[in-house]
C-alpha cells in the first residue's frame, strides 16, 4: 500500500509543479490554489509512505516520479524541446526508480 500511496505522491508532484508553472508566480488566483493544495497532499501522501518505506528510496522515488512527468508534461503541453541528451537525462531517472523499487526491502 505504501508504494501506492507514494505513486499518488509523485503525481500530485506533477500536478503542483504544472500549476505552479501556470500561476505564473503565484499571480493567477486558481493555479496558485491548486498548486498548494496539491503539495499539500503530496508532501502528506510523502509523509504516509515513509512510515514503512526508507527514507532515501521514498523521497527519490518521490522526486523522480516528479521530474519525469514534469519532463514529459513540459513536452507534451508546454512545446519544450525532447533533445536526445534530455530524453537520455529522463531515461537514466527511470532507470534509477525502477532499481530503487526493485532493491527495496518493502
Amino acid at each position: 500500500m505504501a508504494w501506492i500511496v507514494l505513486g499518488i505522491a509523485g503525481l500530485l508532484e506533477i500536478v503542483w509543479a504544472f500549476a505552479m508553472k501556470q500561476s505564473i508566480g503565484f499571480t493567477r488566483l486558481w493555479p496558485s490554489i491548486i498548486t498548494l493544495t496539491a503539495m499539500l497532499l503530496s508532501f502528506g501522501c510523502l509523509a504516509w509512505a515513509m512510515r514503512s518505506l526508507p527514507l532515501g528510496t521514498a523521497y527519490a522515488v518521490w522526486t523522480g516520479i516528479g521530474a519525469l512527468g514534469a519532463f514529459l508534461i513540459g513536452i507534451a503541453v508546454l512545446g519544450e524541446p525532447a533533445s536526445l541528451p534530455r530524453v537520455a537525462g529522463a531515461g537514466l531517472i527511470l532507470a534509477g526508480i525502477i532499481l530503487l523499487k526493485l532493491s527495496s526491502p518493502s
